[in-house]
């Protein structure tokens, strides 16, 4: 009885050990591809704000011509 009971205590721990090694495995991927969701992230940050900047600097010029049309257009 002691045998058997041994026996099934070094499966178990086998088991154990094959499964922590597996969930290690997993958790090494997910923290991958959160570093790699992260990067893009911020590179879809830095994008925004570019694309705002410019969008900015657009209508600084359109609002420029609209009062030089203006201004114009009054003399």
């Amino acid at each position: 009885m002691l045998d058997t009971t041994l026996a099934q205590l070094e499966r178990v721990v086998a088991d154990l050990l094959q499964q922590n090694r597996t969930l290690a495995e997993n958790c090494s991927q997910l923290e991958q591809e959160l570093r790699q969701a992260r990067e893009e992230n911020d590179n879809l940050q830095l994008a925004a704000l570019e694309q705002e900047e410019r969008q900015a600097a657009t209508l600084a010029r359109l609002q420029a011509l609209l009062e030089r049309a203006g201004a114009s257009s009054v003399a």
